[in-house]
Parts: structure tokens; sequence; C-alpha cells
């Protein structure tokens, strides 16, 4: 079979085209390999090393956050992301965490200060400003009602969360959860009630009182004394007895309440809390606390 010349020079240049696709595909999969480069491992690097190591990669360093620690020293680069030996393209962002060394700084206690105060005393400390929060409280507004984490406590971030007041006609609704830690039963039930919070409990739960078993009767005993001597009381086998004197005794009520004090509480203290809000408060250790419905009301 004879091919035209127009037909045979269409076929030649459609296989040359077919060819030139497939090594431009090749060509641009290398292209694309070859720009791939391989994240170093930045962990205890200075910023400054860090930062070379990066370039040097044709990588872009950002440091996202700043953490206390304990065993890296400040200045040092001490989590990234992507992790070291993973594969991105060149000028990818390489987020690292530097570390701010162990910590050295007092939190103050800015309670009860304006916010604005409050900030400039924490800028003074070297800490951030974190989370504002507000609530419903009576007087001036944007007062600091509590602080996260409280005055002198050990913190990992360089960062204080403020829960502020303000105005509002319903502010007898909302307050500032007090601190339940380390209370009894008894006085966090009391304390929990005044605020008009119910309570849900967890922990290991034991009787808090054993009442005593009434002692069985003979059936031949001898009525007592002044019932023999009194002619108005009944016979115990005549028909005149009351129904209510062959009732049974009533079952004792044991009151269950918690071993231990009180080790956890949600929601935590100085957060948002309002009447009618469920308070779950955990005795002893959190691992071994097991869900315990209230208990009933001693009897009076």
């Amino acid at each position: 079979m004879r091919f035209l010349p127009g037909l045979r020079t269409s076929l030649g240049a459609l296989t040359m085209l077919v060819v030139m696709i497939f090594f431009a595909g090749i060509a641009l999969r290398i292209a694309l390999h070859a720009r791939e480069v391989t994240i170093p491992d930045l962990s205890g690097l200075t910023v400054a090393e860090a930062s070379q190591a990066a370039l040097h990669n044709g990588l872009d360093l950002n440091i996202q956050d700043k953490f206390y620690s304990r065993t890296v020293p400040a200045g040092r680069i001490l989590s990234q992301s992507p992790a070291a030996a993973s594969r991105v393209r060149r000028g990818w962002q390489v987020r690292v965490t530097e570390s701010l060394g162990p910590q050295q700084v007092t939190i103050p206690d800015v309670v009860g200060n304006p916010v604005r105060e409050a900030t400039l005393d924490l800028r003074r400390a070297s800490l951030d400003l974190g989370t504002l929060a507000h609530i419903d409280a009576p007087g001036d507004a944007d007062m600091v009602l509590a602080q996260t984490p409280p005055p002198d406590a050990g913190v990992d971030q360089p960062r204080v969360n403020l829960l502020l007041s303000q105005q509002s006609g319903d502010a007898s609704s909302s307050f500032v959860m007090p601190s339940f830690i380390g209370m009894s039963y008894t006085t966090a039930n009391h304390a929990a009630i005044e605020l008009g919070l119910r309570v849900a409990l967890l922990g290991q739960m034991m009787p808090l009182a054993q009442p005593a078993q009434p002692a069985p009767t003979s059936p031949t005993a001898a009525p007592p004394a002044s019932a023999a001597q009194n002619p108005a009381t009944p016979s115990l086998s005549g028909s005149s007895q009351s129904p209510a004197s062959q009732l049974p005794p009533p079952a004792p009520i044991t009151i269950m309440v918690p071993v231990d004090p009180v080790t956890a509480q949600s929601p935590e203290a100085g957060h948002r809390g309002s009447k009618g809000a469920t308070l779950r408060l955990t005795f002893g250790h959190p691992s071994t606390a097991t869900p315990s419905p209230a208990p009933p009301p001693q009897p009076q």
C-alpha cells in the first residue's frame, strides 16, 4: 500500500510530536525531582545556625512560637515542622519553635487591675498577653477578675490569659469560678450549692455513717412495764392493735461520700461560671475516678 506524500509527512510530524511530548515529560519530572530538597535536622541548633542550614538547602525558616524548656538551652531550636529527612520543594517554609530555656520569670498578680495596667505589668515581666475573655460583673468594665496561670506559677509558655469584667444587666447569673482544689466533700458541696451549681462527683465513695441495726424482738417477749401498767395500751394479740405497729422498721439509709479531697474540677478555677451549671469534682487520682451520683439528702 502506497501512502500519499502529504499523509506520510503528517504521520512523521505526529510521531515527532509524540516523541517530543514524551521527552518533555521526562525532563519535567527530572526537573521537579531536582528541585526537591531534604529537610535537615535543626533541633538543638541556634537560631542563626538553623537559619543558615535552611538557607543552604533552599528553605525558608519561620520561628512560629517560643516555649520554656528545662532541657534545651535558650536560643536553640526546640522542635520543627516538617520533620527532619522529609522531602519538600525548594523554597518550602520550615516552622520551628525556639527554646526560652528554664523558666526564670515570675508571674505577676494582675487581678483587680485594669486591663491596660495589667498588660503593661506583663510586658515588663517579658510575658505575652494571651486570650482575653469577658464575663458580666458589677463595677467598672475591663477589670481583671482572674488570670491563667495564677501568680508565681510555673508555666510552659510566656503567655497569660485574662478574664475581664463587662457591664450587663444579667450580671447576677454569672460569676468567676472559684477553686475547689483541696476541699473536703462537705466544704466543696456547700460552696457549690451557695453558688447555685449542680455537683457531679467523680471518685471512690465510702459510707458517711453506718446506722445501728435494730435489735431483734422475740414474739413471746413481755410488753414494756409502762404498757403493762397502762390499761389503755392495746394488747399485742388484740384486734385493737394499729396497722402501723405491724409494719417492719424502715430500711436504714446509708449516705455515700467521697474519700479523698478535691484534686480536679471542671470548669477550672478562673473560668466563667453560671447558676444552674454542672460542676464536676474529682476526689482522689483521676485515673481511679468513677462517676457517682450525688448523695441523697440526709433524713432529719
